[in-house]
């Protein structure tokens, strides 16, 4: 693919993202607390899960390796970073879950493959292929971008994996139904898990300082925005106690 035609094509999906963004505000995705069957058949939650966050790792990885370009240095920090969260993401955090008996629409499945699939493919075809060592010359590591997106993604991971592991271990053996959580960041929002990923992407994006890191950000940013705004309403709808203070993705802000 001449690069032209790759870098329209990443600004065209950045753009679908931008024309989407009021329709998922106001559609709340059917899945978790939000389950219904009006959008057709389910399937289990754990193998619904594995199965869209797959092309995401598989698909990025194929291109990164496989592809023709040099494949300069810093690539392969972009590179490990990308495939320790979705080897966290896919092949151990769905297994961490107490999801016996949980559905999701197999609808839903499908559209996160599709999304999965086309931001690994931009993001490792790009580093596989066309990034050069212009782009990443070996002093790169020393660089202000690279140095501040390394930082900005691991504290991002750490958020999330904190957040996770809160969640959790919420309830007690043998407890049923929903809980307030309130520890770590969930003392100051209803999701930072859904934070710790946003700052994750926008860290890879400033350290990889390209339209693909941009547009993995800007599509990380409109899908979980909504989610998070949707949680926080039915946190404030569900519990009558829910803190009043607390925000619903970005402290004291949102």
């Amino acid at each position: 693919m001449k690069e032209t035609n790759f870098t329209t094509l990443v600004y065209v999906w950045i753009a679908i993202a931008v024309f989407i963004f009021p329709v998922v505000v106001r559609v709340v995705a059917p899945y978790g607390r939000h389950t219904t069957r009006k959008w057709g058949a389910l399937i289990d939650n754990r193998a619904g899960w594995i199965l869209m966050e797959l092309p995401a790792l598989l698909v990025f990885a194929g291109f990164y390796l496989f592809g023709t370009g040099p494949r300069p240095a810093a690539t392969w920090i972009f590179f490990s970073f990308w495939v320790l969260h979705y080897v966290n993401r896919t092949l151990v955090f769905p297994f961490r879950l107490n999801t016996s008996g949980k559905k999701m629409p197999l609808a839903i499945v499908f559209m996160a493959i599709g999304f999965n699939f086309v931001n690994g493919f931009i993001n490792g075809y790009y580093l596989g292929t066309i990034a050069t060592s212009l782009q990443y010359p070996d002093g790169y590591f020393t660089d202000p971008r690279m140095i501040g997106g390394a930082l900005l993604f691991l504290f991002g991971m750490f958020i999330n994996w904190q957040s996770d592991n809160i969640l959790i271990h919420l309830r007690k053996p043998g407890e049923t139904g929903y809980i307030i959580p309130t520890r770590g960041f969930f003392r100051y929002i209803s999701c930072p898990n859904h934070f710790g990923e946003i700052v994750e992407w926008s860290g890879f994006a400033l350290m990889t300082w390209c339209a693909p890191g941009l547009a993995f950000f800007v599509w990380t940013l409109v899908n979980l925005l909504p989610r998070a705004l949707h949680h926080h309403k039915w946190y404030k709808q569900t519990f009558s106690d829910y803190p009043a203070d607390r925000k619903a993705l970005f402290p004291f802000i949102l």
